[in-house]
């Protein structure tokens, strides 16, 4: 029997990186995507058999297309897709840009969905779509002066997850978002510099790990909070 094959974006370092190991160390495959070649390298010498590294820019018109080639070549259908990889512009509303806008939903909305759409055909039946959205686009949450357009991304991703779980059903495929709260990640540090967050990036690529495996048996269509804070 084949093993299950994950794809993950934004794979390079955080929670991505975690999660991928967290998942080869169950023996999963997983393709690992990220612009960095380095890092990428660096996961995959430590699951030589189980991970395959990607480098490519997701916003690319030919990122749909440079998958799909790599797909064929080894062999390889999803079984899961976790849509980590995430842009954080930090600028109050008043200074941000219209470029700020165009580049923070390219990365955060429209990469997820055109991936999605166009490799929707080498999705397996009863697989699961996870888009790692945030507490910023979760619906009466505490928001933060400097993040709105992060913030609005996200949530957008969130609704388009609940879509997904609708438009997919005929193919069996289901979808879900998870609403981080703070984890101690370079984002994190970004947007909130010196703040200590209560998960570590291992802690929480656990958690999606197991979350993209067997959340869909529990879950489809759901917009979840993960926080071991107050989420308003």
């Amino acid at each position: 029997m084949s093993i299950k094959h994950i794809i993950i974006t934004g794979a390079s370092k955080g929670i991505g990186a975690e999660t991928a190991k967290y998942l080869c160390s169950k023996k999963i495959a997983v393709t690992a995507i990220a612009r960095s070649q380095t890092e990428l390298t660096r996961l995959q010498q430590m699951y030589p058999d189980l991970l395959f590294p990607l480098v490519l820019d997701i916003t690319l018109s030919s990122a749909a297309s440079d998958i799909t080639a790599h797909l064929k070549k080894n062999k390889l259908s999803i079984d899961g897709f976790i849509h980590n990889a995430g842009l954080l512009i930090n600028k109050k509303f008043l200074d941000l840009s219209d470029d700020d806008w165009n580049r923070q939903i390219n990365v955060n909305l429209l990469a997820p969905a055109r991936l999605t759409r166009d490799l929707t055909p080498f999705f397996n039946s009863e697989s699961h779509i996870v888009c790692i959205s945030s507490m910023g686009g979760y619906q009466g949450s505490s928001k933060f002066p400097g993040l709105t357009a992060y913030s609005a991304s996200k949530g957008a991703l969130s609704i388009m997850s609940e879509c997904l779980a609708v438009e997919l059903a005929d193919h069996n495929i289901s979808c879900n978002s998870l609403c981080l709260g703070a984890v101690q990640t370079e984002m994190l540090n970004q947007a909130f510099p010196g703040l200590k967050a209560p998960l570590t990036a291992e802690e929480m690529g656990r958690y999606v790990g197991d979350f993209v495996l067997n959340g869909h048996r529990y879950y489809n269509g759901q917009v979840l909070p993960v926080t071991v804070g107050n989420p308003d």
